[in-house]
């Protein structure tokens, strides 16, 4: 049998379709639930789906008024707050192109992408860097459009564009990922598959408001249901989130396998009647981890595997658990294979992770680069870059990357981008970059460079700071005489931890 994931296609998309009216659909019946809690210590800030759906639609509005037409990009650069979702619903509902960005970037990274999208505005929060456009509509402009009239929704093809995310990619250039309306159509896959998510529960996630994993699993996703999402008020604390998730009766709750190494590495009292099961992306989820977590909660971490270009498509759930080490198997509705140069292969052969073309989920393509889109295609699969095999019950084992792509604490970051940072140094004449394991469960961005001598970190530190976001900076700098290559001079990444294992000991 060949690896290949199919028990038939999901329920096609409506036609006409807007995803912002597909998020909201649930105010019509669930006018005066909450649907949005922001946790403090002292209480929460509530929205009501009513409440939600008016500033939604009422900045779609302001946004038309400010002279922006359908169809026109606009840059987000906004922080960690409500301010966020709403704005990125709120141009999607009036018929605009919302490219949500992390607040992390750098003014030079954020420049980089407003000349590669020439949007037609960024929408700014002041305390955010960014670079200078003609066109910029500032925090307050924004959320006094919420007293505008609701715009219409615009609806269309839902194939048609709806948004756009930025992704590190193997050529160390970030690059634009061009997804349709439909995109969140496909995302109710993930409600059994993952989530196993109900209208009666509330949803916390660590994440900031402006990370695209919030963004879905956090906001979108609850709110697509009719359930109640909670997110932390900026600044909580890892530890500071067992009080919240019991105080507020979270019965699921969402975060990278980061935050919980930090809440259980604290110690906290994690006594959470309420809670059902928790949920991780965006780095392999560790047995040491699961099984830490399990007996101090008594609750189960179900994982998901997707990327930028697809979201998750691969889950474990309560459902359907993971068995072993594997990452649980495809969604149903999902056609998924393991493939090489000649096609799926034989179950339990390694092979590349591939997802079918028609996936409703699937980017529309890269932004400008339709060469760099094709190259990702072999035939009816899109190519991953992940390796994986799967067994013949469908459940499939993460095998690494078949590339250099790190992470780093849930962000996939290209060594090529970190190393064009850094090649610029008056000091530095060749350089490595890769990531490295240096406790359980812990990796950190490590460079590798030669020259004339050993330079002082915090100068390094210094130099890439203003050129990459604290995310992608390297967190330990170590000096060598010659960076590991191959016969032909091509630089050996592989080889590199061994260096860093043999400074440390």
């Amino acid at each position: 049998m060949l690896s290949i994931f199919d028990q038939g296609p999901p329920p096609p998309c409506p036609d006409p379709f807007n995803l912002a009216a597909h998020v909201l659909g649930a105010a019509s019946t669930h006018a005066d639930k909450t649907a949005l809690s922001v946790l403090g210590q002292s209480g929460s800030q509530d929205w009501t789906y009513s409440e939600l759906e008016n500033a939604v639609r009422a900045t779609g509005t302001g946004l038309l008024d400010a002279g922006l037409q359908p169809g026109d990009i606009v840059l987000m650069r906004l922080g960690n707050t409500v301010d966020f979702p709403i704005t990125y619903l709120g141009a999607i509902a009036a018929g605009l192109v919302p490219v949500p960005t992390s607040s992390q970037l750098t003014a030079t990274e954020a420049g980089k992408i407003i000349a590669e999208l020439s949007p037609a505005t960024v929408l700014r929060d002041p305390e955010v860097e960014s670079a200078e456009h003609p066109h910029e509509i500032d925090l307050s402009a924004l959320r006094a459009m919420r007293l505008c009239a609701p715009c219409d929704w615009a609806m269309g093809d839902p194939d048609r564009l709806a948004y756009v995310v930025y992704t590190s990619g193997t050529s160390g250039k970030p690059r634009a990922v061009r997804h349709a309306h439909r995109a969140i159509w496909a995302r109710q896959m993930m409600v059994d598959g993952w989530y196993g998510l109900t209208s009666e529960d509330r949803l916390c996630h660590a994440g900031a408001f402006n990370w695209t994993y919030t963004l879905g699993t956090g906001l979108m996703d609850p709110w697509t249901i009719g359930a109640t999402a909670l997110i932390p008020e900026p600044g909580t604390t890892p530890a500071a989130l067992p009080t919240l998730l019991r105080a507020h009766n979270a019965t699921i709750f969402a975060a990278a396998p980061g935050v919980y190494r930090k809440i259980l590495a604290d110690g906290a009292n994690l006594d959470l009647p309420a809670l059902r099961h928790g949920l991780c992306a965006g780095e392999k989820l560790s047995t040491h981890l699961h099984e830490t977590w399990k007996s101090a909660t008594g609750t189960g971490l179900y994982e998901a595997y997707g990327l930028s270009e697809c979201s998750t498509f691969i889950s474990s759930s309560p459902h359907h658990p993971a068995r072993g080490e594997a990452l649980g198997q495809p969604q149903k509705g999902r056609r998924i294979a393991i493939v090489d140069k000649e096609g799926p292969v034989p179950q339990g052969k390694e092979g590349v992770i591939a997802v079918h073309r028609d996936d409703p989920g699937l980017m529309l393509g890269y932004l400008n680069a339709p060469e760099e889109s094709a190259a990702r295609l072999q035939g009816d699969w899109f190519l991953t870059g992940d390796l994986g095999a799967m067994a013949v019950d469908g459940q499939i084992s993460y095998l690494g990357r078949n590339d250099d792509m790190m992470n780093a604490g849930g962000y996939r970051v290209s060594p090529l981008e970190v190393e064009a940072a850094l090649t610029g140094h008056p000091g530095v004449t060749q350089v490595g970059v890769t990531d490295i394991e240096i406790k359980t469960d812990t990796r950190i961005i490590v460079a590798f460079y030669t020259g004339p001598a050993p330079l002082d970190e915090e100068t390094l530190e210094s130099y890439v700071g203003s050129k990459l976001a604290r995310y992608k900076q390297p967190r330990a700098y170590v000096h060598l005489p010659a960076l590991p290559a191959s016969a032909n001079g091509k630089l050996l990444r592989r080889a590199l931890p061994a260096y860093f294992e043999a400074r440390t000991k």
